[in-house]
């Protein structure tokens, strides 16, 4: 197996001392432009890969931010993880993914790995769970992170400490505006399908629905809430189950994200429920596939890159301005939601006698 590069090899090939393709590789230091082009063109030839550990060791940034997402292959986190990484790309740092797939334990495994890791920024995406415990062990992080010059960003999320910076939406306003469009057009029988229990994103978006049938003086009819999960499959399955023990008493179906309204257009469709003749339905993200669906879905649109990149940006301007006079929630973003109206939604069917 060929030895890998050192940095001795590099300065050997270069003519130039080991700390000198130090100072050269950190960008940290002065370097003349003819000796930094021998390094680069040495670096290049002989395949030279910079050691992490060591420069930590050193005490050298590793120039990387950390993102901690829920699931890769979920729409709503994929886009929020190519915005920061476009943006960390373009401030010259690497991006580091981790996946904790709903596991509480493993978002603080992933905390504790990146702080070894001396990450500039972690950003962690997603709502959170209601757990007194579990927010108290995120805040600790947040300040270890911060002690040592880095920052926590919750991405889709509000902050629970001034310690934690964080880049928000506007979650329940969507949903209000969702619930509220459906209102305008007749229907008071709405189902809310989708969403898990104790997780901010699904209790935000909840509190909006209420707060919109509440402003029409709209009552809230507990079988009509039906909870539980995101995704396609659920809302196909709980959907299907809800058809299954009758004529539907809704005429609606807001769907708490938009993979959970393609479930629901499919039980819709099995069930010989017309889209939105029979049934309208309104979803939340505004992901690609929204527009795709045939009829094209109703939405709330999320700026999920925007989000993405705002959040390292706050974390580049953390490491540029660091002092103890740097205030984290006065750097927080709080971004907007709107409808995109499309052709699922239509008046309210009159009940038939």
């Amino acid at each position: 197996m060929p030895r890998r590069a050192t940095i001795a090899d590099v300065a050997a090939l270069a003519n130039v001392s080991s700390a000198t393709v130090s100072r050269a590789l950190s960008g940290n230091y002065p370097v003349a432009q003819a000796t930094r082009a021998r390094i680069e063109a040495a670096v290049s030839e002989l395949g030279y890969v910079v050691n992490a550990q060591a420069r930590a060791l050193a005490g050298l940034p590793t120039r990387t931010v950390g993102i901690i997402i829920n699931e890769i292959v979920d729409s709503f986190y994929a886009y929020v993880a190519r915005g920061v990484e476009q943006e960390a790309a373009a401030s010259g740092r690497l991006c580091l993914v981790c996946c904790t797939h709903g596991d509480p334990r493993q978002e603080l495994a992933f905390l504790d790995l990146l702080h070894e890791q001396r990450a500039d920024a972690v950003i962690l995406v997603g709502g959170s769970i209601s757990d007194k415990r579990h927010a108290g062990e995120i805040i600790a992080r947040g300040k270890s992170l911060r002690d040592t010059g880095s920052l926590l960003i919750h991405c889709g999320r509000a902050t629970p400490s001034e310690d934690i910076a964080a880049v928000e939406y506007d979650n329940g306003g969507g949903a209000f505006a969702a619930t509220d469009h459906l209102l305008t057009n007749g229907h008071r029988r709405i189902l809310y399908l989708g969403g898990p229990k104790r997780l901010s994103t699904s209790e935000d978006r909840l509190e909006g629905h209420k707060r919109a049938l509440a402003s029409r003086g709209v009552e809230v009819d507990p079988d009509l809430i039906q909870l539980g999960g995101f995704g396609q499959r659920f809302g196909y399955e709980r959907l299907k189950t809800v058809l299954a023990q009758g004529a539907p008493s809704f005429t609606a179906v807001f769907a708490a994200n938009d993979n959970t309204a393609i479930g629901a257009y499919q039980a819709l469709e099995e069930a010989g429920l017309r889209i939105p003749e029979d049934i309208s339905v309104v979803g939340y993200d505004d992901l690609p596939a929204a527009s795709l669906l045939r009829p094209a879905l109703t939405t709330v649109n999320i700026p999920l890159e925007e989000m993405g990149r705002r959040a390292v940006r706050l974390a580049v301007a953390h490491g540029n301005e660091y002092a103890d006079a740097y205030s984290v929630a006065s750097h927080n973003v709080r971004l907007g939601t709107h409808l995109v109206l499309r052709d699922s939604v239509g008046p309210a069917r009159r009940k038939r006698r």
